[in-house]
């Protein structure tokens, strides 16, 4: 059994789930445990072993029902828990690995052990992979807390994490609708070092029929409500909800387009 395993929650993306297992580096050494959230469309266990290359076992799990992400991510923690694996890392179908992604950030772990979840710079595409605009993120422990009440520092899907750390955070909450990854990074954060890594490792695909743009505010509501119960009287928690509430005024394409000129 390999150290590292990779976590893929699916939700009818058959051809997204193939083109992120055929992204991976033939080299690496990673095993991935794909959870089905009740999908309708459901993808086809032989095709996804043929598109996976690298060394390592794939893991499949189904849902008897649509239950939302974040119940299919806990479904998966449990079981890579079970396991015994090392390190968890995170991909949504659809967006691919860059390089040998997984070893780099494995290794960036294994040499920092006071780090407990590390990420990188993203690259962001259209559902055509066409550019849209790369995401520079800060590097430094003290620099994402405090920008975590701008926004999350942490892309989701290009993070790698230490199991242990379950144990104190516990699993991903279910009451922040479309922002559970947030809620989790900011209860990671009271108690462990995070870094981001200077390297574009993974690219995101940004689809108008996903739940980032379908669900932007209530997102952004919810992204309100886990600033509120992180607060503190300060420069950044302050300004980082005055910058949500403005931008749950703002239309999405206006937002795209503020990212697209910074690019």
């Amino acid at each position: 059994m390999n150290k590292v395993v990779l976590l893929i929650p699916y939700y009818n993306n058959s051809d997204g789930l193939m083109k992120s297992l055929r992204s991976i580096d033939h080299d690496e050494e990673l095993d991935v445990m794909i959870v089905d959230d009740g999908s309708l469309n459901k993808f086809d266990e032989d095709t996804a072993l043929l598109s996976f290359k690298a060394k390592g076992k794939l893991f499949f799990e189904y849902l008897e029902s649509n239950k939302g992400i974040e119940t299919a991510l806990n479904t998966g923690l449990k079981i890579i828990i079970e396991k015994q694996y090392q390190y968890v890392a995170r991909l949504d179908c659809g967006d691919i690995c860059l390089g040998k992604r997984f070893e780099i950030q494995e290794k960036f772990l294994n040499e920092n052990p006071g780090v407990k979840i590390v990420g990188s710079n993203v690259i962001a595409v259209d559902s055509n992979d066409n550019f849209l605009y790369s995401i520079n993120l800060p590097l430094r422990d003290r620099d994402i807390k405090n920008k975590m009440y701008f926004n999350c520092m942490l892309i989701h899907p290009a993070v790698m994490f230490s199991v242990e750390i379950l144990k104190v955070v516990g699993l991903y909450p279910l009451n922040h609708k479309s922002a559970e990854d947030y809620a989790f990074f900011f209860t990671i954060s009271k108690s462990y070092e995070m870094a981001n890594m200077n390297q574009y490792l993974t690219q995101i695909e940004i689809n108008e029929k996903g739940i980032s743009v379908q669900r932007r505010k209530q997102q952004v509501k919810s992204r309100i409500k886990i600033i509120k119960e992180n607060f503190y009287f300060g420069f950044y928690p302050i300004y980082g909800l005055f910058r949500n509430y403005i931008l749950m005024l703002l239309p999405y394409r206006f937002i795209l387009f503020l990212k697209k000129i910074k690019k």
